[in-house]
């Protein structure tokens, strides 16, 4: 509190009973409390004291319970009277911060909710993904390659096995995606690398930091080996690969997990999980939206249609249908949460992408 004015309103009461401690006994001493002179002054039985009052601790005042004010020597007076110890403070000049005022108001209190939430909101929609752009931008490559290999290590001993399609096939694969790249401009694609491995989890497809692209096997046998849809998937992927997303997503869940360690005190969780987490990244929708029309941009240069997107879809589809129990309708990988990579939860709806591979074809 702070003392503005000295001088008592005839509202309140300029002498206000109280209780003295003197902070070495446990005695309570009845006593009268006034201020004046910018003095607060204390009257006992048989005794008085005075004492600046800014060498006096007034605390936050709390809705219930007793009013106290701490003296400089260790000694405190105190009310059980809240009403008219704080009539008695505000006729004399004690203002409280405005702080305290608003803890005491519960509009203040939801008001502060709400902006709060909306700040919480904003960071996350707008500021994390604004600085997780330049801080990868100033990550040198080196470290997201190596990254990319330690996601790598940690996803193969978690999700994935080793790839049993015949080397023939990864071959021409490998090449047909290299062949439709030619037709960027020299200089303007990322360093990649395509590996292939076996997965439980079935048809996938995903780019992890420094330019390794994973597809499985089961990918491959989904579309029965056809170089166009799978180099339309890996265009997508490249996508990944040039907007840096798996390192951009990154840095924001590590900035938010490292928020959270600040307030549970845990560390070790965010850093354990940082592997794991980058082999099943869950791109934001407009990350997959920038990694469809790249795939666009990609086809189109090599001559390919985007519409041999819309055959993987529909072979996905085909797959789900023939995997749901009889008279159970199909659900859509843009919401079902079954799909990795290509299809995660997290992808815009399947007739969102559909329609916008099918436009682009046309």
């Amino acid at each position: 509190m702070s003392v503005s004015s000295a001088r008592a309103t005839p509202a309140a009461p300029a002498v206000l009973r109280a209780t003295y401690f003197d902070g070495r006994s446990a005695r309570p001493q009845p006593v009268h409390i006034w201020l004046a002179d910018g003095q607060l002054h204390v009257r006992g039985e048989s005794w008085a004291r005075s004492l600046p009052w800014q060498a006096v601790n007034w605390p936050e005042r709390t809705r219930q319970g007793m009013r106290v004010a701490h003296l400089a020597d260790g000694g405190l007076v105190q009310s059980e009277d809240s009403a008219a110890w704080d009539a008695w403070a505000s006729s004399h000049g004690l203002r409280e911060p405005l702080v305290v005022k608003m803890q005491q108001n519960w509009r203040w209190v939801m008001g502060s909710v709400v902006v709060l939430l909306g700040l919480v909101i904003a960071v996350q929609q707008w500021g994390l993904p604004l600085a997780a752009r330049a801080l990868v931008a100033l990550t040198p490559p080196a470290l997201e390659t190596a990254l990319g290999e330690s996601t790598l290590t940690a996803v193969d001993r978690l999700i994935m096995q080793p790839s049993q399609l015949p080397v023939a096939s990864q071959t021409r694969v490998r090449d047909a995606f290299a062949q439709a790249l030619t037709h960027q401009p020299a200089g303007s694609v990322r360093p990649w690398q395509l590996v292939f491995r076996k997965s439980r989890l079935g048809p996938n497809a995903l780019a992890l930091p420094g330019g390794t692209i994973i597809m499985t096997d089961e990918m491959v046998t989904l579309v029965d080996g056809d170089t166009q849809v799978l180099s339309a998937v890996l265009a997508h992927e490249l996508g990944h690969v040039q907007q840096r997303h798996g390192l951009r997503m990154l840095v924001q869940a590590t900035v938010l997990g490292t928020l959270s360690a600040v307030v549970l005190g845990d560390f070790s969780s965010v850093l354990a999980t940082v592997p794991a987490l980058l082999g099943q990244a869950h791109y934001s929708r407009q990350a997959e939206r920038e990694a469809d029309a790249h795939a666009v941009k990609v086809l189109k240069a090599a001559s390919l249609s985007p519409a041999v997107m819309v055959t993987l879809f529909d072979k996905l589809k085909a797959r789900r249908a023939a995997s749901q129990p009889k008279g159970q309708p199909a659900s859509d990988a843009g919401s079902s949460g079954a799909w990795l990579g290509i299809a995660f939860s997290s992808h815009p709806s399947d007739a969102e992408r559909v329609a916008f591979f099918q436009t682009a074809a046309r």
